[in-house]
């Protein structure tokens, strides 16, 4: 298994993004596939996926997989490129597309080599079609297992939001294959590859919790977002209230908003850290 080497030079922060509704205004499916497969809204997709998961003890990522592909029979193809077109279709928050250069810049002018990483119960298929997909040091994310024929069969990864937690210690541990149980392994702290206290996870929801809280607990920076159009941070303040996150934000990722300004705060407080310590 490949392994990540303890960075000798430069201190790392890695950012972990949450996808639907974090960079995206809406969750993916339904931004073009789900009117393809003659869905008329979302909302009857996912209650059919939970009454679907509810009815068979399943679990609900494995149901909105499982319907996508029912609903593609005799209208779509099911392979990866289809998946890819449609993820070349969803729509980002405002500055996404230049947000993760300009933040590379940014650590780099302070000496902090920044990686980012996305962590969602999405399809990774779909986000790998975005125009940001290559900004991604790893996009972990549920996907789908294709044939000798380049068709979807069967799911290969499933990622809920209890698992996504395993995602942030291979991220630290520098044991970044999905496959390598090394994740499990003592490591010394000298050789831990990206300390918690460097990590930010950014999210949107109750789904995001189980990560928000670990980060949160370690001496990271957990931070909510809200959409910046309707306003609405019901959801973030609740999170702030019960200590799953420490900081707040709209989704707006243009430079100079508060979560340009927020990021740049935290290399900027890593930079001085380090700097401290010699």
């Amino acid at each position: 298994m490949t392994r990540e080497l303890k960075g000798s030079k430069q201190p790392i922060v890695a950012i972990c993004y949450d996808f639907d509704k974090t960079l995206s205004p809406d969750n993916m499916q339904a931004q073009g596939y789900l009117q393809a497969i003659k869905y008329e809204n979302q909302d009857e997709f996912w209650a059919e996926t939970m009454d679907l998961a509810r009815t068979h003890d399943m679990d609900s990522n494995l149901a909105w997989m499982y319907l996508m592909l029912k609903g593609a029979r005799g209208k779509e193809i099911f392979r990866r490129e289809m998946l890819e077109h449609y993820g070349a279709m969803v729509e980002l928050y405002d500055g996404v597309a230049e947000w993760f250069d300009r933040i590379d810049r940014y650590g780099e002018e302070r000496g902090i080599a920044v990686e980012h990483y996305i962590l969602s119960s999405g399809l990774r298929e779909m986000i790998e079609g975005t125009c940001i997909a290559g900004k991604f040091k790893r996009i972990y994310a549920s996907s789908f297992y294709y044939d000798e024929a380049g068709v979807a069969i069967w799911p290969a990864q499933v990622v809920n939001f209890t698992d996504k937690t395993q995602y942030l210690f291979r991220i630290s541990k520098g044991v970044l294959d999905v496959n390598d149980p090394a994740v499990n392994d003592y490591f010394e702290p000298d050789e831990i590859r990206v300390p918690f206290t460097n990590m930010v996870y950014i999210g949107d929801s109750e789904t995001d919790i189980p990560c928000m809280k670990l980060v949160n607990t370690y001496g990271g920076y957990s931070v909510g977002v809200y959409d910046p159009d309707t306003g609405d941070k019901r959801r973030v303040l609740k999170l702030l209230d019960e200590n799953r996150i420490g900081y707040y934000a709209p989704a707006d990722y243009t430079e100079g908003s508060e979560m340009d300004k927020l990021i740049k705060t935290v290399i900027d407080n890593t930079a001085d850290k380090e700097a401290k310590n010699g």
